[in-house]
């Protein structure tokens, strides 16, 4: 067996000391049992966090079988407990290869789940494709991430999507907190972990200015390096320089960056001819869902040696002696080379996923086969939780506040 799962426990009983708006839930759910007889097939990263998710669901009377939906991102003491401590059905395994990867996704679609959970849509896309016959009996769906719901999106354009699905990535309690804070905080831990380079006087290159590029950005600053931002869009390059960072083409980043992190959701945000450009010992990590943001075959074919140097860590030496180094093989560097997002952040987001799937439930059989955002009772709900659990207290409007916000006839 992979991992020691009573040290997955102590771990998982860690994060939960600062998950109370889950716990919450779970208490709630222990008594009004809301998916009963319900079964549910994850593809999540399996974390502590996941964890305390996956006990809620359980709490609430849902069958769960999990697996990953990174191969560098499972916790094996994590899975161990889950499935000897807490009986959760969990397929995965850290390092795990391509074809296991599919083979766990499948052994999860064995159980006919009424709803899917994902991360990045592998699960979905998955349903969609081999095993279609599965389909009828899916009653709806959750995704997490950034990349999962452009792919679902795009699926429902298509006509493609054969059932409702909740994108969770898209609540304000997911991702201004944990996009922001959660990927800022755990992507500067992994580059630490891998590396242990400075970051203050560094010029650090942010690939991409969404939730996530603003939240690394933020924090490379704030530990001193020189930031630069490199976007397509350009309200979000407007808004980057407005935010005080220095915005340019990729060609010209390439040749001044130290530390370079990708963060679009898209192909090859860093191609070939950009290493070319680069600094002798230039450092490369993505921080996207896949390892595509880095055209890392390109840089293959371009090199003349590869080695492994440190633990996550790859040197490619290129034509002239200049060195390449390449974090987590390309992939999710807060992940696979720390313990990805704060328990505290990913309370909110998997409070979002945990009630996203009872409101599924409740709209069973009214809901159109498209993307739907969580509903704003559910965000402001969770927020709610969220402050109450930290002591904090808020105002509320008085009547006569809410009246003149309904009213049209006040002027000046």
């Amino acid at each position: 067996m992979q991992g020691d799962y009573k040290a997955g426990q102590q771990r998982i009983e860690w994060a939960d000391n600062s998950m109370p708006v889950l716990a919450s839930i779970r208490q709630e759910w222990a008594e009004s049992r809301p998916l009963a007889g319900v079964r549910i097939g994850a593809c999540l990263h399996v974390t502590t966090e996941t964890a305390n998710l996956m006990r809620t669901l359980v709490a609430g009377g849902a069958e769960v079988a999990l697996c990953a939906s990174n191969p560098l991102s499972t916790q094996d003491d994590v899975a161990a407990a889950l499935r000897e401590v807490y009986g959760v059905p969990t397929f995965a395994r850290r390092g795990e290869d391509r074809e296991a990867y599919y083979r766990n996704i499948n052994l999860v679609l064995n159980t006919r789940p009424h709803l899917t959970m994902d991360d990045g849509a592998d699960l979905v896309n998955t349903l969609h494709g081999d095993r279609r016959d599965l389909l009828q009996g899916v009653i709806g769906g959750t995704e997490e991430t950034t990349t999962g719901v452009i792919r679902l999106r795009a699926m429902e354009e298509d006509g493609y999507l054969e059932y409702p699905i909740v994108a969770v990535n898209n609540a304000l309690t997911k991702h201004m907190f944990d996009n922001r804070y959660g990927t800022g905080q755990s992507t500067i831990d992994g580059i630490l972990r891998a590396t242990n380079h400075l970051i203050a006087g560094s010029v650090f290159v942010v690939v991409g200015y969404g939730w996530c590029g603003r939240g690394v950005a933020s924090r490379a600053r704030g530990m001193g390096a020189d930031v630069i931002v490199v976007e397509v869009d350009p309200l979000r390059a407007l808004e980057a320089v407005m935010d005080g960072y220095r915005v340019m083409g990729m060609d010209q980043a390439a040749r001044e960056g130290d530390i370079f992190l990708t963060v679009t959701g898209n192909l090859h945000a860093i191609r070939g001819h950009h290493f070319a450009l680069m600094k002798d010992g230039a450092i490369v990590a993505n921080a996207g869902h896949f390892n595509v943001e880095i055209d890392l075959a390109a840089l293959g074919d371009m090199a003349e040696e590869h080695r492994q140097v440190r633990e996550y860590v790859e040197e490619y030496r290129l034509p002239g002696g200049k060195r390449v180094f390449v974090l987590a093989e390309g992939r999710l560097v807060n992940l696979a080379a720390a313990e990805g997002h704060p328990a505290m952040v990913m309370d909110m987001s998997f409070a979002n996923q945990a009630l996203a799937c009872k409101w599924l439930l409740e709209q069973k059989g009214a809901l159109e086969k498209r993307v739907y955002d969580v509903p704003v009772q559910i965000d402001r709900e969770i927020a709610r939780r969220k402050l109450q659990s930290m002591g904090i207290a808020i105002d509320e409007l008085t009547p006569e506040q809410e009246e003149y916000l309904r009213s049209y006839r006040q002027g000046t």
